[in-house]
């Protein structure tokens, strides 16, 4: 039943976002308003330079939906359940993984893991275990460019399907949700997305562990306003080995169960 409903986005070229359509229309009537009047060229260039401001801010906005569907909350059925989804970005981690899933594991929660296809790669057996452990392994990238956003459809395909292709080997699963490198995108992700058969997914809440962070800072920011259907993200690679997010899971996962509340992998948020 949980592959059904992970299968749901079939994979193909889909359609362009309603924005991105909207973009290139402005651009074609820009284009034949400049053969008709070519004294019209300010006007023109003022406009597309506007259309051009709007996707900027749109794509640097890791929460947006202007660009194409975008996960920040998990389903209604997950929220009545009392449900949260937590995710882990930039494994897997040879010092911080394992701790993560160990603490994980003592209790008794799933997680997501956007792992990056190089790291998963380069330590196979690392993505195959949290695999094994019940968790998602998700996609993140081949090499988590900071310049992701900005590249060009043949970029984006091949970062995106080399690292499917290694984490679907590594985990025996294909990853059906993606995180942007930090929650950048620019405005053609959305049909290489569909390609793939993929989700995009943001977060809720974060806990900015991804640099060299104090656990405590960490936690309150993931626990300030804290309610079912949040997304959190947090880090089991990067600085000091994930060390905040280590420092700081077993607080969090305490906190979300005296809330009533309970935290779940992606694909056991949206199985039911």
């Amino acid at each position: 039943m949980m592959r059904a409903v992970l299968t749901a986005r079939p994979p193909g070229q889909g359609l362009l976002p309603p924005a991105v359509t909207g973009s290139l229309l402005l651009h074609a009537a820009g284009v034949a308003g400049l053969t008709a009047a070519p004294e019209a060229w300010g006007l023109v260039l003022a406009g597309l330079a506007i259309n051009h401001a709007v996707l900027a801010v749109a794509g640097l906005s890791p929460r947006s939906h202007f660009l194409g569907p975008n996960i920040a909350r998990l389903p209604a059925a997950a929220r009545a359940r009392g449900e949260v989804g937590l995710t882990f970005d930039d494994g897997p981690d040879r010092v911080g993984t394992p701790r993560v899933l160990d603490i994980l594991d003592r209790h008794g929660v799933t997680a997501s893991f956007f792992c990056i296809g190089a790291h998963a790669a380069r330590d196979p057996g690392l993505a195959r275990e949290i695999a094994a452990r019940g968790h998602g392994v998700e996609n993140h990238t081949y090499r988590h460019s900071n310049a992701f956003a900005f590249r060009g459809p043949r970029c984006l395909i091949a970062e995106i399907g080399r690292a499917q292709e290694v984490l679907t080997e590594a985990s025996g699963r294909a990853p059906a949700f993606f995180r942007a490198p930090m929650g950048l995108r620019g405005p053609l992700l959305e049909p290489v997305l569909r390609r793939f058969g993929l989700s995009l997914v943001s977060w809720t809440r974060r806990g900015i562990d991804g640099v060299p962070a104090d656990s405590g800072a960490v936690l309150a920011r993931l626990t300030r306003g804290l309610a079912a259907g949040d997304v959190l993200m947090l880090h089991d690679g990067g600085p000091e080995g994930g060390r905040a997010a280590v420092e700081a899971l077993p607080r969090l996962l305490d906190g979300i169960a005296a809330r009533g509340l309970r935290g779940v992998s992606l694909a056991r948020a949206f199985a039911a």
